[in-house]
């Protein structure tokens, strides 16, 4: 695979009329791109400088779990947010993130299913899993970390990180029933600076939405999207019938006694069958 580069990303992203994205900067290779837009910004970067990278030696998901990085395959994405919000309402942007991520690529299947491209169409299968996977048959095809820097009670910056497996045809053994690409569902032809510059475009409309109106702009999104809803799940604790995401970005879970609990954050297992 050829390299990123950055000219092309820049032209589309004025093409698009994105309002991130710039200051761009384009690496052969860093630790994780999340890092390198932290530093920025707590060096001063703006609202929409973004890093991207065509390998991460230390790429991480939530929870500090690593992330599959090969070189010049996939989309490793991170980008500078200073968004005028308290802290207390920072943390369902992740969701919002998710709903961006997923837009690009319902559009990028939809393109595929018409085009009658082999593995394309499966358009109504994507789904945000919370608080931040985007899947495709129930595979992870997008991952969302979000790192906020606080002020006392005001928001400094937010990192938003974004990993996008593009032209993967082989995951390690431990990812390979639980991963895919856009590649393995038949959009293989898409340039990676295209789809980088429509990511960001994606997000920073989605950024200024939830800024003006937090998760009600989003709300029929997040309901249509949802891959938990009326699964069984486990989260912080809480056990029961996934139920839906509430206006604060919650998983509303219900229980065996019919109680409906919130819960703001935590690792979700599902049980099977």
């Amino acid at each position: 695979m050829r390299p990123l580069d950055a000219r092309v990303i820049e032209r589309e992203l004025s093409r698009l009329g994105a309002s991130l994205g710039r200051p761009l900067a384009v690496a052969a290779e860093t630790a994780s791109t999340n890092d390198d837009a932290r530093s920025a910004a707590a060096a001063g970067a703006p609202h929409g400088a973004a890093f991207l990278a065509d390998a991460q030696t230390k790429g991480r998901g939530r929870g500090g779990r690593s992330w599959h990085s090969p070189p010049g395959e996939n989309l490793y994405l991170s980008v500078v947010l200073r968004p005028r919000l308290p802290a207390t309402s920072v943390a369902p942007i992740a969701l919002v993130v998710g709903l961006a991520v997923a837009s690009v690529v319902e559009r990028r299947l939809a393109s595929s299913a018409r085009l009658g491209a082999p593995g394309g169409g499966a358009v109504a299968d994507v789904r945000l899993k919370w608080p931040n996977d985007v899947l495709v048959g129930g595979r992870k095809l997008a991952g969302i970390l979000v790192e906020a820097q606080l002020r006392g009670d005001a928001v400094s910056s937010v990192i938003i990180g974004v990993g996008l497996n593009v032209h993967t045809s082989r995951f390690p053994p431990d990812l390979s029933t639980r991963a895919t690409s856009l590649a393995m569902l038949g959009v293989d032809d898409v340039p990676r600076e295209v789809l980088a510059a429509e990511l960001l475009q994606a997000l920073g409309d989605a950024a200024a939405r939830f800024e003006a109106g937090r998760l009600a702009p989003f709300a029929e999104d997040l309901a249509r999207l949802d891959w938990l809803r009326d699964r069984r799940v486990e989260v912080a604790g809480v056990s029961g019938v996934a139920a839906g995401i509430d206006a604060e970005g919650h998983l509303l879970v219900r229980g065996g006694d019919g109680v409906l609990r919130s819960v703001a954050a935590g690792e979700v297992s599902v049980a099977s069958g």
